[in-house]
């Protein structure tokens, strides 16, 4: 796309950004009375799910130019090439294909002359191996105990989705069969490893290292600690080869498209697990790297999830662009962050089952949407991801909703809950408790995005309202409700963000499948690196680099 044809001189931006001069001060309670059934207008309900987005500052025309923009961008054509394996990711010039994750075993996808579904159903088929041998006690370590502790070793993609949904699903976790914990380590510091290393039992103890590239310093470094602490607990220190060996057979699993890089590093090629070069990491909970969900809740709840995902994905590719979820929920945010400049959104579960839901959406929208960057090469003349951040609402009560209420910045903010739970709790007296408690939820999920949207008028009009009591409200937000939190719902939850990314990215003409952002930092730090190690090149750093240096050297050295 060229400088001229750019989205911003599209002429339905040109007809928004004048709308948006007409709407900016217009108040959130004066658009609901105008429309006495604007719920109803603005409500959209499928897959499981009911989007409300009529706390948005739009009327019907705003939607339908937002509509006739995603026309013009050509929208439904990028969705077709993106689910039929076209390459969407341009600068890596290769396909994003986590859709292909998801779809059923009897389905096909022939890309660049192969079908990919047969690979995507063998390696699920080789997972489900592994849970069944490690839920019927028959995984066994180096000295022949079953395992009872399986920690993760990634990080990004790697860690934050199996990590979110295997939190959400804890509900679900197999009764009947031999109990295996699962952990996550992530952190290049250590901490979080150092933690487990001192609480759990070598001998029943294993380890997923979990990396796309397999060249992840932060997975690498946790791995080979982890490796050196099962050496030293139970093959004397690598003396013993036998023993060695029998623990790099029964005490890793890698899961990598570097398959080579796993053999290299000592993974027994039958604990290693594939994803493809055409999936993302941060898109990548759907297959192999899904390993610790599957562990934690079956291989059927796992199914079940990428079912939901693969129901999202159909409505997202079937349904009419003015009824497709994704497609409203992606319209709303370019609304608010391109034309009413709202630069912030808020991500506010009322469920403590989502308590990750709020980190793993930061690293799918900021890291797929922050760019400045078209895919011609053209610096981005308009504003693109917002600055995405969330918390447990409940709790995000009585941290930043002051600064939501009554602070000077725009944010919109997506809440999200469960309409029904505890429906399955056997004692009488504890599910009529936890239903009270879910029903309180409820009542202030309701409660605080009317309150955003109204501020005062919320309240009866011979309240007094002191200055520092004052709410100007006008807030824009969108509630998602689901009828319960199953596998299914929560997978269908998941794609419709994926997709909303993508949508918001066809509109900008970026590119939501690479992070070269976060490659120059990593390149620099390995050098930092080299010259804290051997204290010398400091004279080749900032100013500010080298005194830094100074001081961590003098502490070293105790003066």
């Amino acid at each position: 796309m060229t400088q001229s044809t750019m989205i911003h001189h599209s002429p339905a931006w040109q007809r928004l950004a004048a709308h948006a001069t007409e709407m900016r001060d217009v108040h959130l309670k004066s658009l609901f009375a105008e429309y006495p059934g604007r719920s109803a207008r603005f409500t959209r309900r499928g897959v499981g799910l009911t989007l409300d987005l009529s706390k948005h500052r739009w009327r019907d025309e705003t939607l339908a130019m937002l509509l006739e923009l995603a026309r013009e961008a050509d929208l439904e054509r990028a969705i077709a090439r993106l689910q039929d394996g076209e390459r969407v990711n341009l600068s890596e010039d290769r396909p994003a294909l986590h859709t292909a994750l998801r779809l059923p075993p009897e389905a096909s996808l022939v890309v660049e002359g192969e079908d990919v579904v047969p690979d995507v159903h063998e390696t699920l088929a080789r997972m489900q191996a592994m849970v069944e041998k490690c839920h019927a006690g028959q995984w066994r370590g180096a000295t022949g105990r079953p395992i009872t502790d399986v920690v993760n070793l990634g990080v990004g993609g790697s860690d934050l989705g199996p990590l979110m949904v295997t939190h959400a699903l804890a509900d679900y976790r197999p009764r009947e069969v031999h109990q295996v914990d699962i952990h996550f380590a992530s952190t290049m510091d250590g901490s979080q490893l150092a933690d487990y290393l001192t609480r759990f039992n070598p001998a029943t103890t294993l380890f997923v290292l979990s990396s796309k590239s397999f060249t992840t310093i932060d997975t690498l470094s946790n791995a080979s600690t982890a490796r050196d602490w099962l050496m030293t607990r139970l093959a004397d220190g690598d003396q013993d080869t036998e023993m060695s060996e029998l623990v790099m057979r029964q005490h890793f699993i890698g899961v990598s498209a570097k398959p080579e890089k796993m053999s290299e590093w000592g993974i027994d090629p039958r604990h290693q697990l594939r994803f493809w070069e055409w999936v993302g990491g941060r898109y990548s909970l759907w297959g192999a790297i899904g390993l610790p969900i599957a562990l934690a809740v079956g291989m059927d709840n796992f199914r079940e999830l990428l079912a939901g995902a693969h129901d999202m994905d159909r409505h997202f590719r079937e349904t009419p662009l003015e009824d497709n979820l994704p497609v409203l929920l992606a319209l709303a945010g370019i609304w608010n962050v391109n034309f009413l400049d709202v630069r912030a959104h808020s991500i506010l579960p009322y469920d403590g089952r989502l308590e990750y839901f709020a980190s793993y959406l930061e690293q799918l929208e900021m890291e797929s949407n922050g760019k400045s960057v078209t895919n011609s090469g053209e610096i981005t003349p308009y504003s693109t991801c917002p600055v995405l951040w969330g918390q447990l609402g409940p709790n995000a009560q009585h941290a930043f909703y002051q600064l939501l209420h009554q602070g000077t910045q725009a944010v919109e903010c997506d809440f999200i809950a469960p309409v029904r739970r505890y429906d399955r709790v056997e004692d009488p007296a504890t599910r009529a408790h936890l239903k009270a408690q879910h029903r309180l939820t409820l009542a202030n999920c309701v409660a605080q995005s009317r309150v955003l949207m109204l501020g005062d008028e919320a309240l009866p009009s011979d309240v007094p309202r002191p200055s520092h009591k004052r709410y100007r409200g006008n807030q824009p937000s969108t509630t998602l409700l689901l009828d319960r939190l199953t596998p299914r719902s929560l997978g269908a939850l998941i794609a419709l963000y994926e997709h909303k990314v993508f949508v918001q990215a066809t509109l900008w003409d970026i590119n939501p499948f690479d992070q070269w952002g976060v490659e120059l930092g990593k390149q620099i730090a390995s050098e930092t690196e080299q010259i804290l190690a051997s204290r010398r090149g400091a004279e080749t750093l900032d100013d500010s680099s080298r005194g830094l240096l100074d001081v961590v050297w003098q502490a070293q050295d105790g003066t």
